[in-house]
This record gives structure tokens, C-alpha cells and sequence, in this order.
């Protein structure tokens, strides 16, 4: 919201309508001096025309304005505007568990998601932070939380395939550590997962305990087809097919103040990815605005002198 960081200065408004109090009490009473004396020219040069006694009203005014601007600047008045000055810690978290590598998304569930995040890196600000965390059996770091954006795009394709379980909490919870890691920015963290959390030695719930104590939004994505995906077959031929917790994603989202986005194939992951950038709520900053308002009184001061002693001027 709009506020002032030196407030003080505000208090010197008063004199404005003081100043023109006093204006008008000396404007009358050099009328009553003049009608006080019988000469008629001593009458005519108090009283004026009514052109010249406008124009001494209009530079008083442009004075008095001039004024009141210098003083509301240096109140140094701030307004929220749009964060640029530190940008946004976002950090992808994308599972790399075995059943990623299924074909219902070509070539693999894997590859798919790569190149979705790589269209969500590359929409972000250039003062943004990107970095990656994979997980299956366990979490690991991809690319260190960092502004250089092709660097952490050139990690992100070299994501190779895993077999292992899913441990939803853990890389929930190494990414909110990466986040924390550059302080006094806004932390976003962003979910990929595509089934349920079934190794690790955090739960998800635990995750999103750290997510709230560190004030960090979590938008989570369900990577599934509208058919079941086959991983394989069990020892007596039966097929294995991949689940999606769609319940815990939404419990993720929710609790920490992100959004759920469900994808059923390659053309709505990169859709959910490639919109992602505009659905970060972007925390607003506080922005001093007090130049604009002296540059204001110094060119009404300037515009007073001209009109006063410049061309065009009325010879007094």
C-alpha cells in the first residue's frame, strides 16, 4: 500500500493554506490602504488592472503548488509497483522415478516433462533464479538454484532416466531448501510427479510443514494419460500400470497456497508449463516515487520565474 518514509515533512502542508491566508489578508489591505488616500493614480496603481491582478494570483498559485510538491517529495512517498529489482526464486522439481520412462507421452514421460520445463525457464524474468531437483528412491540436485537460465536448461536435458521408487517428500523438501538458499526473494516451487509416494525418508506432509514455516507456494502438476500406461508385467504376465496420486498433489497445492494442474499428454504438459511464469503471484515492493514529485516543484519554480521575468512579462 502507498506510505511515506519520512513523514514528517507532510507537517509542512500546514503553511500552504497559512501562505495563502496571508496572501489574501495583504491583498486586501493594500486595497483598503489605497481607498483610504484620495488620489486617484496612488488608487489606480494599488488596485490594478484586472489582468495584471490575475497574474499576480496565477505565480502565487504556481508558487504555493510548487511548494506543496517539494514537501509531499521529500516525505519520500512510495508506491507498490511490480518486483523487479530482486525476482523470483523458482525451482522445478520433477520426478524421475521409473515409471517416467512410459511411452504414453513420446518418446517418454521423461523427455516430455524435460522439454516442458524448458519452456518455463525460458519465459522467466531475467531477474529470476531457476534451479532443478530430481527425485525417485531419493532427491538430488540437477542444477544449483541460479539467474543463468541456459545453464540450468543444459542441466535439465541432461536428466537421464531412473528406475527407481517415488519420494514425493523428499525432493518436496530439498527444493524448499534450494529455494531458501538465496534469501529476500519470493520462492515459488514447482511439482512434477506422475505417481504415488511410496519411498523416502520425508512425507509429503512433513514437505509441506517446511513449505508453510518458509512462506514457499508449491504448484504441483499430475503427469497421466486418459488411458492407463503399461510399465511392464509381473512374474505371472499380469500388466503393471503407473498411478497418479492425484489426492496428495492437490493436498500439496493447496495447503501451500499454490494451484494443481493436471496433464494427460504432451500438448497440455507444455501448455500447463508455458503459462506457468503468469500464474506467479509476484510479491509487490515498495518503490520511492519522491523524485517525480520534486522534478514537479522545480519546474513549477522554473515556470514561475519565466512567467514572472521572462518573455512576454508584464513591466511593472
Amino acid at each position: 500500500m502507498t506510505g511515506f518514509y519520512d513523514p514528517a515533512w507532510l507537517s509542512g502542508l500546514i503553511l500552504i493554506p497559512a501562505l495563502a491566508g496571508v496572501y489574501v489578508w495583504i491583498t486586501r489591505q493594500k486595497k483598503q490602504e489605497a481607498i483610504r488616500f484620495s488620489r486617484l493614480a496612488f488608487v489606480k496603481s494599488a488596485l490594478g488592472d484586472a489582468k495584471k491582478t490575475r497574474r499576480s494570483h496565477m505565480l502565487f498559485g504556481i508558487a504555493l503548488f510548487a511548494i506543496a510538491l517539494l514537501l509531499i517529495g521529500l516525505a519520500d512517498p512510495h508506491i507498490p509497483l511490480e518486483q523487479t529489482k530482486e525476482g523470483v526464486n523458482v525451482v522445478l522439481v520433477i520426478d524421475d522415478s521409473g515409471s517416467m520412462q512410459a511411452t504414453d507421452y513420446q518418446p517418454t514421460r521423461i523427455e516430455a516433462a524435460k522439454s516442458a520445463a524448458g519452456i518455463l525457464i525460458k519465459s522467466l524474468d531475467t531477474k529470476d533464479n531457476a534451479g532443478i531437483v530430481i527425485f525417485e528412491s531419493g532427491a538430488t540436485t540437477a542444477a544449483y538454484l541460479s539467474p543463468d537460465k541456459d545453464r540450468v536448461r543444459e542441466k535439465l536435458m541432461a536428466i537421464s532416466p531412473r528406475s527407481g521408487q517415488t519420494a514425493i517428500g523428499d525432493g518436496l523438501a530439498l527444493a524448499i531448501d534450494m529455494a531458501k538458499s538465496i534469501p529476500n526473494r519470493k520462492n515459488v516451487v514447482i511439482l512434477l510427479s506422475d505417481g504415488v509416494n511410496n519411498a523416502g525418508v520425508i512425507s509429503p506432509e512433513e514437505a509441506v510443514g517446511f513449505a508453510n514455516s518458509a512462506g514457499i507456494q508449491v504448484y504441483t502438476i499430475g503427469m497421466g494419460s486418459d488411458q492407463p500406461a503399461v510399465l511392464g508385467y509381473d512374474w505371472l504376465g499380469n500388466p503393471q500400470y503407473a498411478q497418479l496420486d492425484e489426492t496428495t498433489l492437490q493436498s500439496i497445492a493447496t495447503n501451500t497456497g499454490g494451484k494443481y494442474f493436471k496433464s494427460v499428454d504432451g500438448q497440455t504438459l507444455n501448455e500447463i508449463y508455458g503459462n506457468l511464469n503468469q500464474q506467479i503471484n509476484r510479491e509487490k515492493e515498495e518503490t520511492s516515487i519522491k523524485d517525480v514529485f520534486i522534478a514537479g516543484a522545480l519546474i513549477l519554480l522554473l515556470l514561475e520565474l519565466y512567467l514572472r521575468y521572462g518573455r512576454g512579462r508584464i513591466i511593472q
